[in-house]
């Protein structure tokens, strides 16, 4: 399916914690773009691509949507990159935990969600929110992530805590930019980040 980079809504910037330093800084660059264009980022914290997506926005005054697994998660981090933002005027919406539905959203799309830790269903039930917002009702325009397989729908094991997203955008028919596509990388660099 062809998707169009178009403005106006949110998009889900998200990816894994080892996203290589240059497509972070891509990353940053998108943010910043997209902010400047009204584009709202959500995000939930994490280190690497995470916090590069929330650093652009920063930068650029725009407006981030939070969604954390609990309260004190990277709190630190997130706190040194506000302070070191430029241009620091955009709205941030935390929301500390995941709600009760988007708990039950991710029960449907993880394989093993009996087996895993709670504080591992906590990261994965934020991913719900990413995808479909606060009220869980209001789909991200599209995600632009990176993962180490270049996976657009999470059936890999490859796609790390990233492929839950991906699964759950693929349901909702959410257009994905995966940026470890070379096709995928040129493509939204040329339209966003020029």
């Amino acid at each position: 399916m062809d998707h169009a980079v178009t403005s106006g809504r949110g998009y889900a910037g998200i990816g894994s914690r080892d996203t290589p330093p240059e497509i972070t800084r891509t990353m940053a660059v998108i943010a910043r773009r997209l902010a400047a264009l009204g584009w709202t980022v959500r995000h939930g914290g994490a280190r690497g691509a995470d916090q590069a997506f929330h650093r652009g926005a920063l930068d650029a005054g725009g407006d981030i949507e939070l969604y954390l697994p609990w309260p004190d998660y990277e709190r630190d981090r997130l706190a040194e990159l506000a302070a070191a933002a430029d241009d620091p005027d955009g709205l941030i919406l935390t929301q500390d935990r995941p709600s009760a539905h988007a708990y039950e959203i991710a029960a449907r799309f993880h394989p093993r969600w009996d087996r895993l830790a709670t504080p591992t269903q906590a990261l994965l039930a934020r991913d719900a929110h990413q995808v479909l917002g606060r009220d869980l009702m209001t789909p991200a325009g599209m995600v632009i992530c990176w993962t180490s397989d270049g996976s657009l729908d999470g059936s890999t094991r490859t796609s790390g805590g990233t492929g839950q997203t991906l699964r759950i955008a693929a349901h909702y028919d959410v257009a994905v930019f995966n940026l470890a596509r070379a096709d995928h990388h040129a493509r939204v660099t040329e339209r966003i980040a020029a």
